[in-house]
């Protein structure tokens, strides 16, 4: 079932290409039940081959493709289009990402026919401009995270999170902000949040902890207790 709104604060699960097969289908049966359990929208992102099964399975994970490309039903070959997701069950997917950096006109009509077919769209953004520029095509969720980050032992500077915060909503209050670079713990989590984050996004921190179902636990913990206090 479409949602018709991601709610904050809400928590994404991103293997990225660590997981596959049963011990991905592990780590999102888990992240189905904290769903239900702590009354919070979770958004897991899977590789395009694996995406069918968690739709199937986790029917209160908001699923999510880690890329999806500008095209159309037709003669392409090798690519994923918007309406390929939808008709699986697929509510959202990434774009810019590092991986697969795109350009703006291209964001503009990627984001234009996913509103029009219902897919959700997170657009990651290397900076505060560009988190700016990007907040005018109306995402649903912009998701700031310096290149440079990814993948490191900590977490984006105080003064990133809160300025890339205040100048997106500025430009677009409607949008959701997501900050998801060098999380390690449920305190890193947790101090997101009280920056002014909607939602934190996490992949090393989880698949690469000694027990990652733990830890995502403790994660999501953290996310429900900024819910509890938010209301």
């Amino acid at each position: 079932m479409q949602k018709e709104k991601i709610k904050a604060p809400f928590f994404v699960v991103n293997p990225k290409s660590f997981l596959y097969g049963n011990p991905l289908m592990e780590l999102a049966r888990k992240a189905d039940e904290l769903a239900v359990h702590h009354a919070i929208d979770i958004l897991f992102t899977a590789p395009s081959t694996e995406l069918v099964n968690i739709v199937q399975e986790c029917p209160n994970l908001v699923v999510t493709a880690q890329h999806v490309d500008d095209v159309s039903p037709g003669a392409s070959m090798g690519k994923v289009s918007i309406e390929s997701l939808v008709d699986i069950g697929v509510q959202a997917a990434v774009l810019n990402h590092a991986d697969h950096p795109l350009s703006l006109s291209t964001l503009v009509h990627i984001v234009q026919r996913a509103k029009q077919k219902g897919l959700k769209t997170i657009i990651c953004a290397d900076s505060v401009l560009e988190a700016q520029a990007i907040a005018l095509l109306q995402p649903d969720i912009v998701l700031a995270e310096p290149t440079e980050q990814i993948g490191q032992s900590q977490i984006s500077s105080r003064d990133y999170v809160t300025s890339t915060i205040k100048k997106i909503k500025e430009i677009n209050p409607n949008v959701l902000v997501e900050q998801g670079a060098g999380i390690r713990s449920e305190k890193d989590v947790e101090e997101l949040f009280r920056l002014g984050a909607d939602g934190v996004g996490v992949t090393s921190g989880i698949v690469k902890a000694a027990a990652p179902i733990e830890m995502m636990e403790k994660m999501m913990q953290a996310v429900s207790t900024i819910n509890r206090e938010r209301k």
